[in-house]
């Protein structure tokens, strides 16, 4: 038992219970061992190994100093060639005796001069120092790089080139006869090569810099020149020392020569081993130079395709901006380039293009124009890699602008792959500013951070909805956001293009006020009078502010708010105001321009107020003071109008608030909410004002808007399917008081929420308020079903299916064809759609034979070729309003580069953003009750005295006097019915039968009905000779003329009859061919107002308006459906 116990090992001292109370004594003992790591460092080998190869620095001073050797030994050996004689001998005298004992016997060549040469002994110790100094060293650093195989090393023709040229000096040392012995010391050139592409990898591991594999290859192919070109030279001349005994300089002009191909004569090699040598250079040569010239060529390929690099001094000392896209287009890199070098102040800027594909043929077929290949740098890579961005100088750019690609099919991974870029760059430069474009609105909140966001759904959207409310709005706001001169039309014949295309130049441009010459003068006076007074002297457009503390823009504050000195104004003219000179008119026409907007003594001072949506001309007499139930609105008598012209009040210096308080906007509009009508308490439609309670994605900005009471069911959304709650199956049934607003799309995406917000928006009024149809599929009879026929609008979205990276411009293909069947189907149809590229264009409402269509073609080209960015502006559906292209925010994008503040503006006309107290786009039309108004400068008079509306374009709509075409020639089936009947009581009673036979309802195609009754008419008896057969003939060409419409019309209502629709409002439409409409942004002031015109105004806020005080009746309504009824409300 002891002896086990002997046998058990004691525990350790970590272990043992007195250690821990008394310590660790025993730490001696322990058989814990202490390792040190990389030992292997601290031996003499890899101490040297360190200094002379892996250290960077110290390795390039090691390199620096060979290749210094290596040039210093070629200089030593020039400066013995010309000290040297080659008539005296100079050597040991028993070798040079026997040589010339050998010369005499066996050959004429004397080799004496070529083994053995003139080298004094300062310049023999030199070349020794060099030579043991470069062998010593090669021998080391062989030693150092030796990995267990010494045939590698001392295989190396470097190394072999050492000892040649170093050992027979060291050999010299000991032997001083040999002193005069020829060595090859030229051959150091290669060694020196050879160091010097050693040195440039360590400068560029150095200074911690990418190797640029073009700079290497450039090095390499001169360095190899030289090389060839002194080894021949110095061959050469040593060789001919026993023959003509040429100079170096000889030597050289013998070798440019024979190696430039030239070869003049006049100086040649006598003996046979410099011919050989010559032979063996040019064979060399030969071989060498091509593989150098063709692996500079590929890299040279290479480079252009990748686009190089944009160097740190250019960064430093120039402005450039980055463009960062997933695959760049001619059009898309045209209207970047346009639009950016559009501004002076860019024309010094430099754009680098930062691409992942390889540039495209056409690209670079115009960066090679010198006005882009100057300025412009493109440059494959990817934003996602550090080292490309870089190469960029990312960190130095001005800003950078990140594209989407809108032609990808999978638009949610072509956001994804922005909202990767936008954190790269964020990443590598957190202080270069960030212009991103992105495609959906759910994916918005990931780049918050950027500081300028253009999402193209809602953009497009938004500009859709306003489109059925504001026609042309998407015309409106493309021509603000692009650059141009207004010379767009100028040379045409037509005067409307001459107008639309010199207003079209309008951009929206900022200044101080108290900078500036157009408002200083109106410190201290309310906006509209600033606004009104603007353009009546100088003829801008005063549309919006900024307070000096404040970021939001307030478009249009009303007539209570003040200008201020420190106040930005925003305002629309065709050149800012620093390009702008100003001259003073004649002292006759100021007078009679104050004339005409003064009253006469003897009429009363009036307020005027506009009283509806739709005109202007309304005179609200002496309303100031009076009760609601005592206003009475009047037109102008019919004496006025033949006597003096009504007159309109002057537009007040700072607005009087007792008749800003009466007339206060919202009052009908509220009183009209708080007391709904009869007919929609019968419906169920009862309508309160609110932000919407469910939000569909983050970002969305709220609206305050006009939201229904309780929530409908899901069951009653489906318009063609009846439910428990109504039995309606089409869009008829239901009886709606105002025209729907169809929206044909694939998906309901979150995009929707911008089309439906715009429209029901808390200012529009609630009886203009019109139903939305969204149809997910277009066939004919779902297009009936939703009551196509009695439509307003019909709203077609680009399909996304049809995109593809393919063949991009056909992305519009499926929205084209659609949009020209409904076209066909529906000719009075209203129907907006957008397109991606604004080339295609041209195919909306396409008639191929169409006259006046062909001649807008031609003008197009024309301002294309003339530079325009907007040539695509005269087609006839663009100037209407009828399509648009969503490329133009890009555009928008690339302004806000210059006009930071264009995105904000776009928004709040667009009601993306409200900002409390500012304004928004809406339209009136002018009736023959407004005419008496007359010019646009009495207009913006009267809107500013009385509401406050700042107007800032008309949408006009002119007839098209055209001579008649193909598609103009009409025949109604009504006429052509008339005449079946009066044609028939000649026929006989067989031809009675083939006629009662072909009725209307049994054959739905008109073209065989055509057919029968030219068969008719054939067969008839001849009664009336020459006139009825020409009558008969003019009918038979009609009818052939029109088959094609009548077919359309009939298809049409047969197929109504068949879902058991009334075909009362279906009847065969007119075309939209014969009238025109276009847009005049900010006209001049004496532009005459026509019947029909449509003018935008911007409206000020209405609650602005609303009083402070508890008895108003907007505030307590405002406070009724506050954060406690947003949770009950549903759009």
């Amino acid at each position: 038992m002891v002896d086990l116990e002997s046998e058990v090992p004691p525990l350790p001292p970590r272990y043992r219970f007195r250690d821990l109370l008394l310590g660790d004594q025993g730490w001696q003992n322990d058989d814990r061992v202490e390792v040190e790591f990389y030992m292997n460092e601290n031996t003499f080998k890899e101490r040297l190994k360190l200094f002379f190869i892996k250290n960077q620095r110290s390795s390039l001073r090691i390199r620096l100093l060979n290749f210094s050797l290596k040039l210093l030994s070629c200089l030593l050996y020039i400066i013995r060639v010309l000290l040297d004689d080659p008539s005296q001998q100079h050597g040991c005298k028993e070798l040079i005796r026997g040589c010339s004992s050998q010369n005499n016997t066996s050959s004429k060549i004397d080799w004496s001069p070529i083994i053995w040469v003139n080298r004094s002994l300062p310049l023999w110790g030199l070349q020794v120092s060099v030579a043991s100094i470069s062998l010593l060293e090669t021998t080391l650093l062989s030693y150092l790089s030796y990995k267990g195989n010494i045939w590698e090393q001392v295989v190396r023709i470097p190394f072999l080139l050492e000892i040649i040229n170093a050992i027979p000096f060291i050999i010299t040392i000991f032997w001083p006869a040999l002193r005069n012995l020829f060595i090859p010391v030229f051959l150091n050139c290669w060694l020196a090569k050879h160091a010097l592409e050693n040195m440039i990898n360590d400068l560029h591991r150095a200074i911690q810099r990418t190797q640029s594999a073009m700079f290497n290859q450039v090095l390499i192919l001169i360095s190899t020149l030289l090389c060839l070109i002194f080894t021949c030279i110095c061959g050469i001349q040593h060789l001919e020392r026993a023959g003509n005994k040429l100079t170096l300089f000889d030597s050289l002009y013998f070798c440019i020569v024979t190696f430039s191909t030239v070869g003049f004569g006049d100086v040649t090699p006598k003996i046979w081993p410099s011919k050989l040598l010559v032979v063996i250079m040019i064979c060399v040569a030969l071989v060498v130079l091509p593989i150098q010239f063709e692996q500079l060529a590929y890299l040279w390929m290479e480079r252009q395709k990748s686009g190089g690099n944009y160097s740190r001094h250019r960064a430093q000392t120039e402005k450039h901006v980055v463009l960062c896209v997933s695959s760049l287009k001619i059009d898309l890199l045209m209207d970047f380039l346009n639009e950016f070098y559009a501004h002076p102040r860019l024309q010094d800027y430099y754009v680098v293009i930062l691409c992942p594909t390889e540039m495209d043929v056409q690209v670079r077929r115009v960066l090679q124009i010198p006005m882009w290949s100057q300025r412009v740098i493109y440059l494959q890579g990817s934003a996602l890699k550090d080292q490309d961005l870089l190469r960029a100088k990312m960190d130095d750019a001005e800003a950078c602008f990140i594209l989407s690609s809108r032609c990808e099919v999978d638009r949610p991974a072509a956001d994804h792959q922005t909202i990767l870029r936008a954190w790269a760059v964020k990443d590598f430069a957190p202080n270069c500013p960030l212009y991103v474009q992105i495609l959906k609105p759910e994916n918005k909140f990931h780049i918050k951070f950027a500081d300028h966001v253009v999402c193209e759904e809602e953009f497009k959207y938004a500009m859709l909805a306003l489109n059925c409310i504001c026609p042309a709005t998407s015309t409106l706001i493309t021509l603000l956001v692009h650059t141009s001169r207004g010379q767009e039309g100028q040379q045409s014949p037509e005067q409307w293009q001459k107008m639309y295309g010199r207003c079209s130049g309008n951009e929206v441009y900022h200044i101080n006020l108290e900078e500036s010459v157009f408002f200083a003068e109106y410190e201290g006076k309310s906006f509209t009078y600033a606004s009104f007074h603007a353009h009546k002297k100088f003829g801008v457009c005063l549309i919006g502010v900024r307070r000096e503390d404040n970021k939001n823009i307030l478009l249009n504050p009303g007539p209570r708010y003040i200008m201020s000195a420190s106040d930005i104004c925003f305002y629309i003219n065709i050149t800012k105001e620093e390009n702008s000179a100003f001259k003073k008119q004649e002292q006759h026409r100021k007078n009679h321009l104050s004339r005409s907007f003064y009253h006469g003594p003897s009429r009363l001072p009036v307020h005027s107020i506009i009283a509806s949506m739709g005109t202007v001309a309304i005179d609200l007499q002496d309303t100031g003071c009076r009760s609601p139930s005592a206003a009475t609105l009047t037109l102008p008598s019919e004496a006025g109008k033949g006597g003096r012209r009504p007159s309109i009040a002057p537009v007040l210096e700072l607005a009087d608030s007792t008749a800003l308080h009466t007339c206060d906007l919202l009052s009908d509009q509220s009183e009209d909410e708080t007391t709904p009508s009869d007919e929609e308490v019968s419906n169920g439609l009862e309508y309160l004002k609110g932000y919407p309670p469910y939000s569909p994605y983050i970002g969305s900005s709220p609206t305050f808007c006009h939201l229904l009471h309780e929530k409908v069911p899901f069951c009653c959304l489906r318009l063609d399917k009846g439910c428990q709650h109504n039995y309606y199956e089409d869009a008829k049934a239901y009886g709606f008081k105002n025209k729907i607003i169809i929206v044909a799309a694939e998906t309901a995406g979150n995009g929707l929420y911008n089309f439906i917000v715009p429209l029901r928006a808390y200012y529009r009024p609630k009886k203009e308020l019109n139903p939305i149809v969204l149809l997910l599929d277009n066939p004919l009879d779902d297009l009936l079903r939703c009551g196509v026929t009695f439509a307003a609008n019909m709203v077609v979205v680009d399909k996304e299916s049809t995109m593809s990276a393919e063949e991009d411009y056909m992305a519009d293909a499926k929205t084209i064809v659609n949009v020209q069947t409904l076209f066909r189907l529906f000719s009075s149809l209203s129907i907006i759609t957008e397109l991606t590229h604004p080339a295609n264009m041209r195919f909306m409402q396409f008639r191929a034979k169409d006259c006046y269509s062909l001649a807008l073609s031609k003008l197009e080209k024309k301002e294309r070729e003339k530079g325009s960015n907007l040539a695509f502006m005269f087609r006839l559906p663009f100037a209407a309003g009828r399509v648009f292209s969503i490329s133009m925010l890009d555009t928008l994008l690339y302004q806000s580069f210059v006009k930071d503040y264009m995105i904000s503006i776009t928004r709040l006309l667009l009601g993306l953003d409200t900002t409390p107290g500012s304004g928004f786009l809406c339209s009136m039309k002018i009736t023959e009750d407004d005419l008496w108004i007359r010019t646009y400068a009495r207009l913006y008079q009267k809107l500013c005295s009385s509401t406050g509306d700042i107007p800032i374009g008309i949408y006009r709509t002119e007839s098209q006097k055209l001579t008649t075409s193909e598609s103009q020639i009409s025949i109604s089936v009504e006429e052509w019915e008339d005449t079946k009947d009066n044609k028939e009581q000649f026929n006989y009673r067989s031809n009675h039968r083939n006629s009662t036979s072909s009725d209307q309802s049994d054959h739905p195609l008109l073209r065989r009905k055509s057919m029968q009754w030219a068969r008719r008419l054939s067969r008839k008896v001849p009664r009336h000779s020459a006139k009825s057969a020409e009558k008969i003939s003019q009918q038979r060409m009609n009818l052939y003329k029109r088959s094609e419409r009548q077919e359309l019309a009939e298809l049409v209502k047969n197929r109504m009859k068949h879902l058991g629709l009334s075909t009362t409002g279906y009847d065969e439409m007119n075309d939209h061919h014969n009238t025109l409409s276009y847009i005049l942004i900010n006209p001049s002031p004496d532009t005459r107002l026509e019947l029909n015109d449509v003018v935008y105004l911007i409206r000020p806020d209405p609650l602005s308006y609303v009083p402070n005080s508890a008895t108003s009746r907007k505030s307590s309504f405002c406070n009724a459906i506050g954060q406690d009824t947003r949770e009950e409300t549903q759009l």
